[in-house]
């Protein structure tokens, strides 16, 4: 009887093991530099979809060709924010933003939460959580549909 309540649980040969919790299939994946990011996929209540499971199996290789396009659009963000505080400061000096003159320094300011294959208006969605040290409102999600950058959302919930 005790079985019967226990969330169900997938092996997969590159993602380890995935558990069935809160209506997705959840691990954690290898990505970024970070070692142990929380993984999500969507699926049936007996095993993730094929296709989440293919396209997150893909993640962690695509990655380094993904990290440009990424920075990119962390520094798209960042911008405006940058410029804000440096005309609040003109006036009132306040806390201090982070100096970040080239995209490729935006890794040193932004953490990964969280990394998610879900389906957004029937495609399937590849979204790479961020939280940036300029941006304490929002967590960031960087997203990918078929291996090609959509958008950088600026307020997405970690899974």
């Amino acid at each position: 009887m005790a079985g019967f309540f226990k969330s169900p649980s997938f092996d997969d040969a590159v993602l380890g093991r995935l558990e069935r919790s809160r209506g997705l299939w959840r691990g954690t994946l290898a990505v970024g530099g970070v070692e142990r990011a929380p993984l999500a996929l969507f699926g049936s209540n007996r095993e993730p979809d094929a296709a989440a499971l293919a396209t997150a199996r893909q993640i962690a290789p695509s990655f380094n060709a993904w990290r440009p396009t990424i920075e990119q659009a962390l520094f798209d963000h960042y911008t405006p924010y940058a410029e804000a505080a440096s005309e609040e400061e003109a006036s009132a000096p306040s806390a201090a933003m982070p100096a970040i003159e080239r995209p490729h320094q935006v890794w040193a300011h932004v953490s990964l939460q969280s990394v998610a294959v879900t389906k957004l208006s029937g495609v399937v969605t590849t979204e790479l959580v961020y939280v940036a040290a300029w941006d304490d409102d929002h967590m960031l999600g960087a997203r990918f549909q078929s291996g090609n950058f959509v958008e950088l959302c600026g307020s997405v919930l970690p899974v």
